[in-house]
């Protein structure tokens, strides 16, 4: 709740304004567009002003260039749209399904995108010789690793912000309104805006799985093709949000079962940490500070990846 509305100031009757929407921006939500700007100046500043930048500006306009990207955001677009007008029998609780729909299809849509730039940008290249050429000029090997993630990063965020912003739309000027009418009840701008802001958390949250997906991609394809690429990044995306399913459910007995259960939730990204289901299911606002903690984490897990990257990469013959 805005802290205008705990202090009492504010009726939910009134309708929206401009000052209702800063103060909705600067008191629940400043961390996530803090977070945004920082990011994409973080970006502007790479991009502009060192070599690796240069890569990544190329690598995010070959990327949004693709057939598959245009596919995707007009898919996912319609998917979103559609939902709208479909009944999901929940009781009164389908906006609640909705968002977590849409969130699923943002998902995947963006990682669909990354790993398959990832087998373009960077295993097509080694096959094809192109890697060779670009690593003749005054650009090492790890410039060009970093580069094409941070390139194919970019082109995820692109993706999650347009479809974010559709789908916070759909729930604001339609969603919402068309819930209310279905229970014969009225609804107000004030909590129709309430209700579509809470998606912004899980946009955040979808991000940083992407980015970490992306890094694992990354790093397969300094070694394998297309297709193996895309086959293990999906077992690694089913894995990493069942290993903690398979940690409580690993016999005791077995300690084989209980060790391999935990190496692989060692090894693998925790990506269960990013599924904001439960929380939308309970009706949960997810606070700053579990979000700054996945944001260490992500941080933390790419970094690791792409210094694997970097060896996989320093010894892989380009001739």
């Amino acid at each position: 709740m805005n802290e205008i509305q705990k202090a009492g100031n504010l009726n939910p009757l009134d309708e929206l304004t401009g000052s209702l929407i800063w103060s909705y921006v600067r008191d629940d939500y400043w961390w996530f567009f803090a977070g945004l700007f920082g990011l994409l100046a973080f970006l502007a500043l790479v991009n502009y002003f060192t070599r690796t930048g240069s890569i990544a500006r190329a690598t995010t306009k070959e990327a949004v260039r693709q057939p598959i990207f245009l596919l995707l955001m007009a898919v996912g677009t319609l998917v979103m749209l559609a939902n709208v007008y479909i009944p999901f029998f929940s009781l009164g609780d389908d906006t609640k399904m909705y968002i977590d729909c849409g969130l699923a299809t943002i998902l995947i849509s963006s990682m669909l995108v990354a790993i398959w730039t990832a087998s373009l940008s960077v295993a097509e290249e080694i096959e094809g010789k192109t890697a060779m050429t670009l690593l003749s000029k005054p650009i090492t090997r790890r410039e060009f690793i970093l580069g094409k993630y941070l390139g194919i990063a970019q082109t995820t965020l692109w993706m999650v912000l347009y479809l974010g912003t559709v789908l916070i739309s759909l729930i604001f000027l339609l969603k919402a309104n068309l819930d209310a009418k279905e229970a014969a009840a009225t609804v107000t701008s004030v909590e129709r805006l309430s209700t579509a802001l809470r998606v912004l958390p899980g946009l955040t949250l979808v991000f940083m799985e992407v980015a970490v997906m992306t890094a694992i991609s990354v790093a397969i394809s300094t070694r394998l093709p297309m297709l193996v690429n895309l086959t293990t990044c999906l077992a690694i995306f089913v894995i990493g949000h069942l290993t903690p399913v398979l940690v409580q459910s690993a016999l005791k007995d077995v300690p084989f079962v209980k060790f391999v259960a935990q190496l692989l939730a060692t090894i693998l990204p925790a990506l269960d940490n990013y599924n904001m289901s439960a929380a939308i299911a309970m009706d949960r606002t997810i606070p700053p500070d579990y979000i700054g903690y996945n944001a260490l984490y992500s941080l933390c897990y790419v970094t690791a990846i792409i210094l694997l990257a970097f060896i996989l990469f320093e010894d892989r013959d380009l001739a």
